[in-house]
C-alpha cells in the first residue's frame, strides 16, 4: 500500500505551470512538524510535492505561502539528468486530494492589490449524516422461496 496523509505549511510561492501537452502540473513544499519528545526543540521535514491538472489549478487559486494544508496522496520517485550529466533522484508525494484547515499563517494577509485577502473556505460535506439502519420485520413463512 502506498498512501500519505500529511499536515504541514506550504514552503514557497506557489507557480502553476503547464506542459507541452496543456496539462496543469505544480511542484511545491511543505514544512510539517515532528513531534521530539516532551521538552524537546520541535523540528520539521520539508516535503516535496507535486500537483496535476484540477488539483493543481485549485490548490494555486486558494493557498499560498505560510497557509497550513492537509495532503493525501502517493509516493513516487524519479530520476532526470541534470546539465551536468549527473542522475538526479527525486522522491516527492503526489497529491490526490487536500484540505483545507483552520489554520492561516496570517488571517489578514494582503494580496496582490494590498486589500486584505478573503480567507478560503472550508470544504463543506455535503453528504448527509449516516442513518441508524432500522430492521424491517421478517418476511411471511410463505414467501421465502424454499
Amino acid at each position: 500500500m502506498n498512501s500519505v496523509q500529511l499536515l504541514g505549511r506550504i514552503c514557497n510561492d506557489l507557480e502553476l505551470k503547464t506542459t507541452p501537452g496543456g496539462v496543469s502540473v505544480m511542484t511545491f513544499n511543505i514544512a510539517v512538524d515532528r513531534y521530539m519528545g516532551k521538552d524537546q526543540e520541535k523540528k520539521a521535514d520539508f516535503i516535496s510535492c507535486v500537483a496535476w491538472r484540477q488539483t493543481a489549478e485549485t490548490i494555486s487559486r486558494f493557498f499560498h505561502k505560510g497557509d497550513e494544508i492537509i495532503i493525501t496522496g502517493s509516493l513516487s520517485t524519479r530520476s532526470y539528468q541534470n546539465k551536468s550529466g549527473t542522475t538526479v533522484y527525486v522522491t516527492e508525494v503526489t497529491v490526490g486530494n487536500f484540505y483545507f484547515t483552520h489554520g492561516k499563517k496570517n488571517e489578514q494577509q494582503p494580496n496582490a492589490s494590498g486589500a486584505p485577502a478573503p480567507a478560503p473556505k472550508q470544504q463543506a460535506n455535503t453528504a448527509p449524516a449516516p442513518q441508524a439502519a432500522q430492521a424491517s420485520p421478517p418476511p411471511a413463512d410463505d414467501d421465502y422461496p424454499f
